[in-house]
């Protein structure tokens, strides 16, 4: 999902108290090394079980996933839950997820598939949960090479930290600032490649890591291309992508599909961090059903539509949706394209029946199906021990507390324009850049996808219920974005606010979560920018002058811009502030006490008609 990246500042994220992280990690017991495997055999799952005649085809399994962005431990409240349709219609929330159980879940799969592979459509990492962050998603890695990933493409969040740190995951090494978090063990990196066919480097020209691969055994050869999303400069710092240049998906899928073709290798699968919306948010619902309004729509249709049918199955990403589809590709025939939920909550398996003559992929035989990860099946042990391992180096500071809360309140799983959570954080940001020696801030624009999760009352450890751990904290805004205060006149903050709701974001509104000094009204009745009802744009309940100037305060990637909100990066007499993470915790400890827990605000400063 779109959400506010992060710079490659590990002394900012892990704060002065995390200085002694090394120290802690010398104590911390060695882990096993983790095995290499051969990404050519299989995993050795069973055997063939073919007698004397050679059949003409084989079934290759492809388990797949997607945006798992570090949840190792398996989310947090409404986070943590995925929509299943019941035999009578009705729809029930399950929770479901975390890695003990994804690596289970494929285990389990696998189980008689002499011919199976996963792989995954990108943002492994990146957003994550400080289990993972705190550490640069090294624990995350780690996890996924336990679990036997063969293949993932690059998402957005790949990108978070800039290219350099994209490298180490793939190749090993040690953090350059951090260094290494457990004495005497240095970090592999990814056993599995990471694939981005449409990334490039600017001067060269030349692919930033691999752009495709081939997965062979006993004969069976199937490619896979990976590629991100053309936009991700537009939902990644400047910092991020430097140096880079980000293709069209068809182009560069098409591109590689020949190449594949050329060296004889008829099976492809793109992998592909791009994604769309289906018409049920349930994950087992029937994506091909064909009632009015059913299906699904976004950008992964049209790039389906435009990807050449030398590729068999599209695996897909970056929407965080559910979803098993045929798309008709460029020769009006279906092709799969399925979607895994995100955080592990789900995994697609799909069986790819493979001629052994032709070397391709029979596609009227493609099946495909979507399948909640349990928390009812049992714990992959390695995975048990991998977070009780990381948990321990990271507990002097995750477990730390930071307020209290009265219940829930929601950020990443309300199911409303305007959340608790985005108030909260947006009253944090004003709270403390108001001050005149701060920044002198009238008002905080927050972005929706910033917010990574909820805060939970239920307790997370052994730190009681209602009590926000700097964990938590961090799991909800995980980026360490700088604040910033700049100057922009009543018309740019107007024309910001219909950015919310056209040009870039007009398919998929992204609405700003606002301080309690702003209000205003959207209008859904009518389209584009006229939404925006701009006589009633209230600035501490007196109308927003065009001409005037106000001090806005927002994180430095809403300040540089993204997210289509160009009027945002238009601001002068700019001042940096704390990070994000900061205001946050400082907001949290100034308004909550044990005896008096901050309560859900209430909503309304989105006055919405419909």
């Amino acid at each position: 999902m779109s959400a506010t990246p992060q710079k490659n500042r590990a002394a900012r994220r892990v704060l002065a108290a995390v200085a002694g992280l090394a120290t802690i990690g010398a104590l911390a017991a060695a882990a096993p090394a983790a095995g290499a495997h051969d990404r050519g055999h299989g995993h050795g799952h069973g055997g063939h079980g073919h007698g004397h005649s050679k059949p003409r085809t084989v079934d290759v399994q492809l388990l797949s996933f997607n945006d798992l962005h570090g949840n190792l431990e398996a989310p947090a409240g409404s986070s943590g839950n995925v929509n299943e349709i019941q035999a009578d219609g009705t729809v029930k929330a399950v929770p479901a997820g975390g890695v003990e159980y994804l690596a289970s879940s494929l285990r389990t799969a696998r189980k008689g598939n002499p011919y199976s592979i996963t792989a995954a459509a990108g943002d492994m990492v990146g957003a994550s949960p400080l289990l993972s962050g705190l550490f640069h998603d090294e624990p995350t890695i780690e996890a996924l090479n336990k679990m036997d990933l063969d293949v993932s493409s690059v998402g957005n969040h790949e990108f978070d930290e800039g290219m350099a740190e994209l490298s180490r995951l793939q190749n090993g090494g040690c953090h350059p600032t951090a260094g290494c978090y457990e004495t005497g063990k240095k970090f592999k990196g990814a056993d599995f490649p990471y694939l981005a066919a449409n990334t490039t480097y600017e001067k060269s020209g030349k692919p930033v890591l691999k752009p495709y691969t081939v997965w062979k055994k006993n004969g069976v050869k199937v490619g896979f291309i990976g590629v991100t999303l053309e936009g991700t400069p537009n939902i990644v710092t400047a910092e991020g992508v430097k140096g880079l240049k980000f293709h069209d998906e068809i182009e560069s899928v098409n591109k590689y599909a020949k190449e594949l073709d050329r060296q004889g290798v008829k099976s492809i699968v793109a992998l592909i961090h791009e994604g769309g919306a289906p018409a049920s948010s349930s994950y087992n619902y029937d994506c091909d059903s064909p009632g009015p309004g059913d299906g699904i729509s976004g950008p992964i249709v049209e790039i389906a539509k435009g990807i050449t049918p030398k590729v068999d199955a599209l695996v897909t990403g970056h929407t965080h949706q559910a979803y098993a589809c045929t798309v008709p590709d460029p020769a009006g025939n279906d092709r799969m394209v399925t979607s895994a939920s995100s955080f592990g909550k789900v995994y697609t398996d799909t069986t790819l029946t493979y001629d052994l003559r032709t070397k391709d992929i029979v596609r009227t035989k493609v099946q495909s199906a979507n399948h909640v990860v349990s928390r009812d099946q049992a714990k992959a042990t390695d995975m048990t021990d991998l977070i009780a391992r990381w948990n321990k180096t990271a507990a002097p500071i995750a477990g730390a507390p930071q307020g209290f809360i009265s219940a829930d309140i929601n950020g990443r799983g309300a199911t409303t324009p305007e959340t608790p959570l985005g108030n909260v954080i947006a009253d944090a940001q004003l709270a403390g850049l108001a001050p005149a020696d701060k920044g002198g801030a009238q008002l905080a624009f927050m972005n929706p996808g910033g917010i990574r999760a909820d805060l939970v009352y239920t307790a997370s450890g052994s730190e009681g219920n209602g009590v926000v751990t700097y964990g938590e904290a961090f799991t909800v805004q995980p980026f360490t974005n700088m604040m910033n205060v700049v100057d922009l006149t009543g018309a740019q903050i107007i024309t910001a606010l219909q950015q919310q709701v056209s040009g870039a974001n007009a398919a998929s509104n992204k609405i700003l979560q606002i301080s309690k000094s702003l209000a205003y009204t959207l209008d859904n009745t009518k389209t584009g920018a006229d939404r925006i009802v701009t006589s009633s744009v209230k600035l501490n309940g007196e109308a927003l002058d065009p001409a005037k100037t106000y001090r806005v305060a927002m994180n430095e990637f809403l300040a540089g811009g993204g997210d289509g909100f160009a009027a945002l990066g238009q601001g002068t007499n700019k001042l940096v502030g704390p990070s994000d993470l900061d205001l946050f915790n400082a907001y949290l400890a100034a308004n909550s006490t044990a005896t008096a827990p901050l309560a859900p605000p209430a909503t309304g400063r989105i006055t919405i008609i419909s």
